[in-house]
């Protein structure tokens, strides 16, 4: 049998510290890594190229400038379907998720899903070194999305994902405007209303030890907006 062709978006700013690592960590996953760098200031993108030089798994796509985490995640889609892949897959750079559990979300797709999905939220996933704070955003979060929605997808704002290239294909890209964590509702919900079977896989999210967060009060924003916007488009046939 062939064996399906899998690319990894890995969006970086200013990641210049994970970025090695984090390649290197990947380099035995069955995964080619496209990094998707935004003109990271502190030299991210010169890093990626050099590594892309020294590793044969890993490609380079430059963007201009930062515009949110959406944009740089469709602008990755878009490089791995004109490149062939048939499985896509996405995750963070700085080992909030586990390198270790992406052969965990190819098997899922490969046993069936269209959709896997990292979660924090099905039986036998958690959270690792976050405060009481954090844990109620997220949690409350995902439950404002699933609730708004009418869907069973427990983490709807989870990041770490593969999906089967056909999902990528039907849902529009076009159309997707979600720029922050938003986006993450928009792709999940957009494949469920597509009729494309999602699966939730249980992982251990970790905080971050090296650089700094990317979420703002403006992401936050669109998040609690986005989802009632996605749900009254849905009502009127509009997605």
């Amino acid at each position: 049998m062939q064996v399906p062709r899998a690319v990894l978006c890995l969006p970086t700013y200013n990641e210049r510290e994970n970025l090695e690592p984090m390649l290197r960590a990947l380099g035995n996953k069955g995964v080619r890594v496209l990094v998707i760098d935004d003109n990271s200031p502190d030299g991210t993108g010169a890093l990626a190229d050099r590594l892309a030089t020294e590793l044969d798994f890993v490609d380079v796509l430059h963007r201009e400038r930062k515009e949110g985490l959406g944009p740089a995640y469709l602008a990755g889609f878009r490089r791995a379907l004109e490149d062939g892949a048939d499985l896509v897959l996405e995750m963070d750079c700085d080992f909030s998720h586990d390198p270790n559990d992406v052969p965990r979300l190819l098997a899922a797709v490969e046993g069936g899903a269209d959709l896997a999905l990292g979660s924090r939220y099905a039986p036998g996933g958690g959270v690792q070194n976050w405060g009481l704070l954090r844990r109620v955003i997220s949690a409350g979060g995902s439950l404002y999305a699933r609730v708004l929605l009418g869907v069973n997808v427990r983490d709807l704002t989870g990041g770490f994902k593969c999906y089967r290239r056909a999902v990528l294909e039907r849902i529009d890209l076009d159309a997707v405007e979600s720029k922050g964590y938003a986006f993450q509702i928009e792709t999940t919900y957009r494949a469920l209303r597509a009729g494309f079977k999602v699966v939730e896989v249980p992982i251990t999210f970790a905080d971050r030890e090296v650089g700094g967060s990317k979420m703002s009060k403006a992401i936050v924003a669109e998040a609690i907006w986005k989802v009632p916007s996605l749900r009254l488009a849905a009502l009127l046939g509009r997605l």
